[in-house]
């Protein structure tokens, strides 16, 4: 008991900066408060005294702002930094090294009984105010970002940003390097500055954006080449001009990203 406390307050000096002295962390940490109250009332839970540990679960959201329920399993090396507003329901599953900022709800979407919240696997990481809720699995090292409201699963490694929640995977910087140019020479060719399509930004909108441009790429590809064979036979019809682009409009766009969002919603 005493080996865990002591990866508890380990814990807390690995991940908050702020804490200065094993003392101070003791005394005023309420997630290390939570954390050990719940370990005390899940006891019990499993033993059947449901009703005290139900008492004990009680007393430490009053005492701590958090609340978490007996029957969830909490592993090793659990933070929760800051705490105030954290719920953390009945059949949720955490493992080890998670940590959780204030405001995170886990929970669930049924009231029927059964698994009904979410499992966190080993180095995942919520932050202030989301709510992931469900019957499902973060992967391990995954990262939920403040306010995001996640219903589905995050794989590993994978980041969920938004509401609803968006899963966001990182590409290999090997594999983005060989499209990033030629997305940046053709967005140049636009006009158009292909800000959020690296690999530094990893963003739905952007990698959709990257999308388009890759194809317009190949497209203009193409098009050279028929213009060359057409060129080979005689004909003057790729000599013509396209029409050009007005870089006002990407600038609109740019400025007020939700302006796109309201044309195509009058479309």
């Amino acid at each position: 008991m005493f080996a865990r406390m002591k990866e508890d307050i380990a814990s807390v000096f690995s991940r908050d900066p702020a804490a200065r002295n094993t003392l101070e962390v003791l005394l005023c940490y309420p997630g290390l408060h939570a954390i050990w109250l719940h370990r005390l009332a899940h006891a019990l839970w499993i033993r059947n005294a449901r009703l005290l540990a139900r008492m004990i679960s009680n007393f430490a959201r009053w005492a701590t702002g958090i609340e978490i329920h007996p029957g969830a399993r909490l592993g090793r090396r659990f933070f929760i930094d800051h705490g105030m507003g954290v719920v953390i329901g009945e059949t949720t599953e955490i493992g080890d090294d998670v940590t959780l900022y204030q405001g995170v709800t886990l929970g669930g979407t049924s009231w029927n009984k059964g698994k009904r919240h979410p499992t966190l696997e080993n180095g995942v990481v919520v932050g202030a105010g989301a709510k992931v809720l469900g019957p499902f699995t973060v992967g391990a090292g995954a990262k939920i970002g403040s306010n995001a409201v996640v219903t589905k699963a995050v794989p590993a490694g994978a980041t969920a940003v938004g509401i609803p929640g968006r899963i966001i995977l990182k590409e290999p910087a090997t594999e983005f390097s060989d499209k990033d140019a030629n997305r940046q020479a053709m967005a140049q060719k636009l006009g158009f500055d292909a800000y959020g399509v690296t690999a530094d930004m990893p963003d739905p909108v952007a990698r959709a954006i990257g999308q388009m441009l890759d194809h317009m790429h190949a497209v203009d590809k193409r098009l050279e080449g028929m213009c060359s064979a057409l060129s080979e036979l005689g004909s003057d019809y790729c000599a013509k001009d396209l029409p050009s682009l007005d870089e006002r409009d990407f600038d609109a766009l740019k400025d007020h990203p939700a302006e796109l969002d309201r044309r195509d919603n009058q479309a």
